[in-house]
């Protein structure tokens, strides 16, 4: 097969295909390559478990060896939308992580049939970092700025950036339509007048599109201005609404980034010891999992002697601090598995038993987190699970983070009620939503505190884990 280097003539659509020919033998196949009606040259080919054929148009067949996967026919941009465009054909080799075309098929006509409920012509959605809802919907985990168009009817497009970006984008995203977002002037990143432009070429100058995520007031008003026969409504409560009830494969994803948190909390049990810095606990929960294909979500952590505590609640930076015995060390760890975050809460003490305080503090925590975990149950509501965390202020103690949240920080976000924040309006539990229950007891200062908890499904007869690491403080006895 040519390198991904050669770039395909662009005086005959046949001719690329031709070359793919020549390097089989025995054993090559046909396969319908699908090109867009006026779709340019060249085209990027590419090897992919999604599919064999994109959008519509006329039809060529090339000889294709099963035995490598694949091809997957698509046109690249063109010098309106990237900078430069190689014939760029990727071998299987590279793959990542994506649902079945089942579960993508089924996202998709969920949401489009509550676009008909709203009378929405189009989705916009926004998002910068990991966006959960563009990964939702099209596969790809948003880097610096993404934005995808999605139709109540018709393909999607995604706009991505950096340029430097796009391959990857193209190669990772279930979309077909994968183009850089463009530039400004100036030469900035700017992706708003692509995004025009396409709600333009669908005819989508009149009627009402939904915006999803956290598009930038600057960026809103470019687009008020641009389509003034547009009516912007904010859809995002019902993308979150959506993905708040998880199916079976994306439980599946939950339960193998549990898997990995809880391998960085067996990590830290063998490693952390007196020492090493904050700094050097990172590495131990990074290493845990990187190898996995999995990425740092979240990884808070402090440490502090429980003989005269400073610190009750976890840090979002590690600090150059010493662990010494006598220590605790009180983490809060995610591991991303390709946008899909579980959680894993727990307290270590270093080279020494906790004190009498630290363990009556773990003991309210876990009889908290054992009436959650017993109220939480299809059609419950936020007021059953304030009414398990109430047992924190019968003994004494408060919270200082939230007691209990969805995936990814999906609502409700539960406190208590002396720290109550508010709750969404007439919710209710429902089965195969997955929450993480985090009673962190803290002292009323907040310089002592534990630890503990972890993600737990909601299923019909109550509530099924997804970790497996015991349920336990931690004593680290590592020379």
């Amino acid at each position: 097969m040519p390198m991904a280097s050669e770039r395909r003539s662009r005086a005959s659509p046949h001719s690329y295909f031709d070359r793919l020919s020549t390097n089989g033998g025995s054993g090559f196949q046909p396969l319908v390559l699908r090109l867009s009606k006026g779709a340019p040259f060249p085209f990027g080919v590419r090897a992919s478990p999604h599919g064999n054929t994109v959008s519509h148009g006329p039809e060529y067949s090339a000889p294709f060896d099963r035995a490598q996967g694949r091809l997957h026919v698509r046109p690249l941009a063109t010098a309106d939308n990237a900078p430069d465009n190689p014939c760029c054909l990727m071998s299987d080799d590279h793959t990542y992580p994506r649902f079945s075309d089942a579960e993508y098929a089924r996202r998709h006509a969920e949401v489009r049939q509550r676009m008909d409920r709203m009378d929405v012509h189009a989705l916009v959605l926004f998002g910068q970092g990991r966006s959960a809802d563009i990964g939702y919907l099209s596969n790809w985990r948003t880097t610096t700025e993404a934005w995808l168009v999605f139709p109540r009817e018709g393909d999607a497009t995604l706009f991505v950036q950096l340029s430097n970006h796009l391959p990857n984008a193209r190669l990772m995203a279930i979309v077909d339509d994968v183009r850089f977002g463009g530039s400004s002037a100036s030469g900035s990143v700017d992706s708003v007048p692509s995004v025009v432009a396409n709600l333009r070429d669908r005819g989508l100058e009149r009627g009402r599109v939904g915006l999803v995520g956290p598009v930038p007031y600057q960026h809103h008003g470019r687009l008020h201005d641009a389509l003034p026969g547009v009516e912007l409504i904010d859809f995002s409560a019902e993308m979150r609404d959506q993905r708040q009830v998880k199916s079976t494969e994306e439980i599946e994803w939950l339960r193998a980034s549990a898997r990995m948190g809880d391998r960085s909390v067996e990590a830290l049990a063998a490693e952390a010891r007196p020492g090493i810095t904050e700094h050097a606990l990172a590495r131990i929960v990074e290493d845990a999992y990187l190898g996995e294909g999995g990425v740092n979500q979240i990884h808070f952590m402090v440490s502090t002697s429980m003989h005269d505590p400073s610190a009750g609640v976890p840090r979002q930076y590690m600090s150059d601090r010493v662990l010494k015995t006598g220590d605790v060390l009180l983490t809060e760890i995610s591991a991303n598995r390709f946008g899909y975050v579980a959680q894993i809460l727990r307290t270590f003490t270093i080279n020494e038993e906790p004190t009498e305080e630290y363990v009556r503090m773990h003991e309210v925590a876990v009889e908290a987190f054992h009436r959650a975990e017993a109220a939480l149950r299809p059609g419950a509501t936020v007021e059953d699970i304030l009414d398990a965390a109430e047992v924190v202020r019968e003994r004494g103690y408060t919270i200082y983070d939230d007691f209990m949240h969805g995936e990814g920080q999906l609502p409700p976000i539960v406190r208590t009620r002396q720290t109550y924040r508010g709750e969404p309006a007439d919710f209710s539990f429902r089965e195969n939503m997955c929450y993480v229950i985090q009673p962190n007891v803290v002292s009323e200062d907040a310089t002592r505190g534990v630890q503990f908890g972890e993600m737990v499904r909601v299923t019909a007869e109550g509530v099924e884990r997804l970790h497996a690491y015991p349920r336990e403080l931690i004593v680290c006895r590592n020379a």
